[in-house]
């Protein structure tokens, strides 16, 4: 008898992949006879590399190698090879309705997902806005494989044990966590300008947290070197900053970090998932974006979420679209207390 063997695609920026983790996981540990490969751009292989015995990591450089429909056509070829019994798209891109549109042709079982763009549409809309939460990513993903016949309850607590995140094993630069201290990440920046909380008053933030924790230890998470530049400015200005970006150089080792602060605050964006993933509590600050939408990361709380009540937001699902009264109040209205305050929380 044939082994069965899921194909899962999902080609997306890291946030998005990262929300795949979890449904993964559950699928992975729940059907150990299954063979499970992730299709996904390179800079993903942490994420999976050692989630569960039956998971594998395929990459696939779709701006390179696998580029336009010659390049697809290349890497259909490959992935047929594999022998797979089963196709879950969790992407439904041009890309990926391409690849699925093959595997339908040649008769796979084949799933994609539903990205309930109507119940989006309506939760954007300025007039007869619907401000009611839709479902998350995680059950989007999920339906995909129950359409496949691969039901799951969910199970997954974090990508690491706590000897798997030992310090020991970081640039030394991170040093051992002083009883005494608290560890607190902050991630300001975002992939739009509706996403990100302005960083001058991230700084108010910093100020304020160091006041009031005058022995903690602030970590600055980026990604580009612009956004490295960036955070090195801040530390010269602040006391007790430490910049990621410039003591760490990968994905997993970020995580290991991840999974020692006490805290972190972040945007909509790829770091609220990442530290999610390590069962870090996050202090989210949403703009043009709204938890509703079902990009809360896994597990957090909604009251972790640092938001302001306005009739124009959510006006954007992903954060792209310009501000419609142009002065991006969703964000520049949120005083640097209230994230203080909610830090202090969780604290």
């Amino acid at each position: 008898m044939k082994t069965e063997h899921i194909l899962i695609i999902r080609f997306s920026a890291i946030g998005d992949v990262a929300m795949t983790v979890p449904v993964v996981y559950s699928l992975a540990t729940q059907y150990p006879e299954v063979r499970i490969t992730m299709l996904s751009r390179p800079f993903a292989k942490p994420l999976f590399e050692n989630l569960a015995p039956n998971v594998g990591f395929m990459e696939a450089d779709i701006k390179g190698e696998y580029h336009g429909i010659k390049g697809l056509n290349a890497l259909y070829r490959r992935l047929i090879a594999k022998n797979f019994t089963a196709i879950a798209d969790l992407h439904n891109v041009l890309r990926s309705d391409y690849l699925r549109l093959r595997f339908n042709l040649d008769q796979y079982k084949v799933a994609h997902i539903n990205k309930h763009r109507s119940d989006r549409r309506k939760l954007i809309q300025q007039n007869s806005k619907v401000l009611e939460p839709i479902q998350s990513a995680f059950d989007n993903y999920a339906e995909v494989f129950s359409d496949l016949g691969y039901p799951i309850t969910y199970n997954f607590k974090s990508l690491f044990t706590a000897e798997q995140a030992s310090l020991r094993q970081l640039a030394p630069a991170i040093e051992e966590k002083k009883a005494f201290q608290q560890w607190i990440g902050i991630a300001p920046f975002a992939a739009h300008k509706g996403k990100a909380y302005p960083l001058n008053l991230m700084e108010k933030v910093i100020d304020g947290l160091v006041q009031r924790h005058p022995s903690c230890r602030i970590f600055l998470f980026g990604g580009g070197q612009k956004e490295k530049q960036q955070l090195e400015e801040v530390s010269k200005r602040h006391k007790n900053c430490s910049v990621v970006p410039s003591l760490l150089h990968n994905l997993h080792d970020e995580l290991v970090l991840m999974q020692h602060l006490d805290v972190m605050v972040s945007m909509d964006s790829a770091n609220m998932h990442l530290a999610s993933l390590v069962a870090t509590p996050v202090v989210s600050v949403w703009g043009a974006t709204h938890p509703y939408a079902g990009f809360m990361g896994w597990n957090q709380k909604m009251d972790n979420a640092v938001q302001l009540n306005m009739r124009c937001r959510p006006c954007s699902i992903f954060g792209n679209k310009p501000c419609q009264r142009g002065d991006y109040a969703c964000l520049t209205a949120i005083k640097p207390d209230v994230i203080i305050n909610k830090v202090e929380e969780n604290l």
